[in-house]
């Protein structure tokens, strides 16, 4: 008789099958092996909208600082900044030019990720060198993008240190208000906010799910599969997941057609593009 050995799980495999079930349902893709700390960790994310009053630990920001310094950035010229908020008032302001959202008032910190070309541009002014580039609309890209990935490692960081964070997309609705609060100066956009602090675990904010891999992942090229069989599943199970946060069930469909489907719907953004010129962005 043939015995099989089975092996038992390891805690972090068992960890990482969890989290995916609740990432991807039942359509779970196959992974490598190797990652399953930082894979566990990074699956286990989720946006947390509710905090306690605690303060974050000192050195918090210079932590996360380094880390959102540590991601890639194009040909290096590092065109991002951050302004960290924890003056109550201050937070009260910004919460009302993004929609009057509670949480940046009761997060201890509020980070705002800028898109920073004035750095470049006063280099360039005591270098007595042309800036012309700095006002195209690729350097803009390159800002905003700079901006994301270094946001983005400091929010693996600082879920490491125990800690929780929301992005806030709504601090775009006033831009310009938003300057004037920060004293930015001109060719800076603050691109997006990020709430930080101990989430308040009586909310129970859980893992979201997402579309399934087969939904957003193309081999060579762009070919769209079983579309709409998908989107209705996802759908399903979105909703599921609404339910049992406590919000209303609306879906994945309702929310992309309603979000995109009129100006209105962008709460201000639709002004965007001059609101940008009125920061002093050329956008040729």
């Amino acid at each position: 008789m043939t015995i099989i050995e089975t092996r038992k799980p390891t805690a972090a495999e068992d960890e990482i099958s969890v989290a995916l079930r609740k990432r991807y349902g039942a359509h779970i893709p196959e992974l490598a092996s190797g990652a399953d700390d930082i894979l566990g960790h990074l699956l286990a994310h989720r946006s947390i909208r509710s905090y306690r009053p605690d303060p974050v630990p000192p050195h918090t920001v210079e932590t996360l600082v380094a880390a959102a310094q540590s991601a890639a950035s194009s040909s290096n010229l590092q065109t991002w900044s951050v302004v960290a908020v924890e003056d109550q008032g201050r937070k009260q302001r910004l919460s009302e030019f993004a929609g009057g959202q509670k949480h940046i008032r009761e997060a201890p910190l509020f980070l705002v990720w800028l898109a920073d070309l004035s750095r470049a541009e006063r280099l360039a002014k005591r270098e007595g060198r042309p800036d012309d580039g700095i006002h195209f609309l690729e350097t803009l890209f390159v800002a905003i993008i700079d901006a994301a990935l270094a946001a983005q490692n400091a929010v693996v960081v600082l879920e490491a240190l125990g800690l929780g964070s929301v992005y806030i997309g709504a601090i775009r609705n006033r831009p310009q208000a938003v300057a004037e609060e920060l004293g930015l100066p001109p060719n800076v956009l603050a691109v997006f906010g990020l709430c930080v602090g101990y989430a308040d675990q009586a909310a129970g904010e859980d893992v979201k799910p997402r579309l399934r891999q087969s939904m957003v992942l193309h081999r060579e090229r762009y070919a769209p599969t079983d579309e709409i069989h998908g989107i209705a599943a996802y759908d399903e199970t979105l909703r599921d997941f609404q339910t049992s946060q406590g919000v209303a069930p609306v879906g994945w469909r309702e929310t992309v057609l309603n979000r995109l489907g009129s100006a209105k719907a962008l709460n201000g953004r639709d002004r965007l593009t001059e609101a940008l010129r009125a920061l002093g962005f050329g956008l040729k």
